[in-house]
């Protein structure tokens, strides 16, 4: 007995809360731009910290208090933003409306709080640092019936929560999905955990320059706090409601290194496959990915797997496929990054302009690739890739393609 035909799935509606803006158009200019969003850190004093800097988000901000804690008000107003550009910030209509939320436990401002009150005395708080409590909120602020999921996979979480979205539909469960993630990293304690793990980088006296993915001279990422969401809907319900398709999502690959926590496979075994699977899904092959718009943290390991990764994956063809580093410009928003950078590489299908990967100055002779140096590029773009690798070897790519008739 042969499967059920699947569903095609279509974006439909996107927001963003970034280190570079908080609305679409503005983010999308800065990038165009090569705007970099890292600065010296505002929030609190980390002039004791061997890194002083990060990638704040300055224009939607968040004082601590309410329902919500700072990551998830970043991805409420990420989410509001998509459901009100797919215009469904009303009624659903009656369609089956599911949340995909990439994101984790750890809320630092709520903990503080209660540190600061040093009693635990509000019911409340026990939901609000809970993973599931943004996707619980929405859920219940719009009266969404269908799926809800809360993904933690580290930096690949909302990559993830997106292809399980994208599946959802694809196979029926559900019309439309809200997916994406959120994350505020910039906070005492992430800074001394990721300080002693060697990952951060310490170019202090230039924090513009010092997200520098691919490039010979880079010296660790660049931690960053924000939000993406994406409307995805089952094609012929977007068409039958007149609405405007961004893009097509053609297919999803999803893999594990099988090696270290920490570490990555020198050959980039595992994000090759999850690259190979989202091609197969779709029914795709190499030849028909114009773009990647890479994880590319601006650390020496992962920009050398991802670079052999991206070699073993497209071969001959790869030195021909720009592949650029959103990172280079808003630091690395951990569970929101995937979900973010798609976004760009939405755009970057709508607009025919390829964003650069600044910073990049002297080339890394196993980073020889084309990775769009520091100004922005136009090129038609049919087809592309997104990846997203994190912590605990997890890995994730989502093929996306202009609209078709």
């Amino acid at each position: 007995m042969s499967d059920p035909p699947r569903h095609r799935v279509v974006v439909t509606g996107i927001g963003a809360v970034t280190p570079l803006g908080s609305t679409i158009p503005l983010f999308w200019e800065r990038l165009v731009a090569g705007t970099s969003g890292v600065r010296p850190i505002r929030r609190f004093d980390a002039s004791r910290f061997p890194t002083t800097f990060a990638a704040e988000v300055s224009d939607s901000d968040h004082d601590g208090s309410g329902r919500l804690s700072r990551k998830d008000w970043f991805g409420w107003v990420a989410a509001s933003q998509a459901l009100a550009d797919a215009g469904l910030d009303g009624a659903a209509g009656g369609a089956r409306i599911g949340i995909a939320i990439g994101t984790e436990r750890r809320c630092q401002d709520l903990l503080e709080r209660i540190a600061r009150r040093a009693i635990y005395d509000d019911d409340g708080d026990h939901v609000r640092e809970s993973p599931f409590a943004l996707a619980a909120a929405l859920a219940a602020d719009r009266r969404f019936e269908g799926p809800q999921l809360t993904i933690a996979a580290a930096c690949a979480s909302s990559t993830q929560a997106i292809g399980l979205a994208f599946q959802k539909i694809q196979w029926g469960d559900a019309d439309v999905m809200l997916a994406g993630g959120c994350d505020s990293l910039v906070d005492p304690v992430m800074l001394t955990a990721f300080g002693r793990l060697g990952a951060l980088s310490t170019r202090n006296a230039d924090p513009a320059a010092a997200s520098r993915p691919f490039d010979l001279h880079r010296d660790g990422f660049v931690l960053g706090e924000g939000a993406g969401m994406l409307v995805l809907e089952r094609h012929d319900h977007a068409v039958a409601r007149g609405h405007r398709i961004y893009a097509e999502v053609l297919g999803y690959g999803a893999s594990s290194n099988a090696y270290r926590v920490t570490d990555l496979p020198a050959d980039g075994q595992g994000l090759y496959l999850s690259m190979k699977w989202a091609l197969e899904d779709a029914g795709l092959v190499p030849a028909d990915v114009q773009y990647i718009n890479a994880h590319g943290t601006s650390t020496l390991q992962n920009d050398r797997s991802e670079t052999a990764a991206i070699k073993r994956c497209f071969g001959d063809r790869a030195s021909q496929i720009p592949v650029t580093a959103t990172k280079s410009m808003i630091g690395h928003l951990v569970c929101a990054g995937g979900a973010v950078e798609l976004i760009v590489t939405i755009l970057t299908l709508m607009h025919g302009v390829i964003t650069p990967t600044i910073n990049y100055e002297v080339p890394d002779p196993e980073c020889d690739l084309d990775y769009v140096p520091n100004a922005a590029r136009r090129a038609r773009v049919d087809t592309a890739l997104s990846n997203s690798s994190g912590f605990g070897g997890v890995n994730a790519s989502v093929l996306v393609g202009r609209p078709r008739p």
